[in-house]
């Protein structure tokens, strides 16, 4: 989902939260579950892991978490526009800053900017799933024990959420037993990276295609997701949200 301002004048969104009593409230919930977030800069070239340090009402300031590394600060005290993008409650958050300071808060190195006009909230759902794309086809990788040897089944991943993953198996080679569950699982997710999770089948669907012939479409959950994961998940949810809404509004 694109984040305001760059929609415009317009109110597009309506997901948009305007009321500063209830941004404060958003921001002071990431703050007080101690959630990390992602801040970009570059247009999402350059993402940093930051969490929300302090809520300063009297000053309008937001303190986050200083990245890693004195250039890195640099770099981002000199971006134009930084995009932020979290989780609250399962609920994707996401607002942006057109210029951060480099600060110190409590004998620690941070960075600080006016608390946003405005902010975008996702709607509620146990989590916030999305079409992956069919154009670019992602894979993820089960290891799969095939004639008394562990082979790599590469399935094709049809959506994604901060819970788990769908994936494809055309050959019907995964026990989809609910409650089985793979571990050393591979996905690559496009400009994140390569992700290491376990996924447990929690449903399973036979599907007839089109053509008459059919396939099997599974869904896993992750299973004790790291934090760091959790990062690069729903970075990649957020790059999907922001590209797929870009097409319905015209904006490049």
């Amino acid at each position: 989902m694109q984040l305001t301002p760059t929609l415009g004048t317009e109110n597009q969104s309506p997901y948009q939260v305007e009321s500063r009593r209830e941004i404060i409230s958003l921001l002071r919930g990431l703050s007080d579950s101690n959630q990390l977030i992602s801040m970009l800069i570059n247009g999402g070239a350059e993402v940093f892991i930051t969490s929300i340090l302090h809520i300063d009402e009297a000053a309008n300031l937001v303190i986050v978490d200083s990245a890693p590394g004195q250039l890195a600060n640099q770099r981002i005290a000199e971006a134009n526009r930084i995009s932020f993008e979290g989780l609250l409650d399962k609920i994707g958050i996401q607002f942006s800053a057109n210029k951060v300071s480099i600060a110190s808060f409590e004998n620690r190195p941070s960075l600080q900017f006016p608390i946003p006009s405005t902010l975008i909230r996702l709607q509620r759902r146990e989590y916030y799933r999305i079409n992956t794309p069919l154009s670019t086809p992602i894979k993820a990788n089960f290891p799969v024990e095939v004639d008394g040897r562990i082979e790599t089944l590469k399935l094709t991943l049809v959506d994604i959420s901060c819970g788990g993953i769908a994936v494809l198996d055309e050959k019907k080679l995964l026990d989809v037993t609910v409650g089985t569950t793979y571990d050393h699982c591979k996905v690559e997710l496009p400009t994140i990276g390569l992700v290491d999770v376990s996924l447990q089948v929690r449903n399973s669907q036979e599907l007839v295609l089109l053509n008459g012939k059919s396939n099997r479409r599974v869904g896993c959950q992750f299973i004790n997701l790291s934090n760091a994961v959790l990062a690069s998940v729903q970075r990649y949810i957020m790059k999907l949200e922001r590209e797929r809404n870009s097409k319905l509004t015209g904006i490049r």
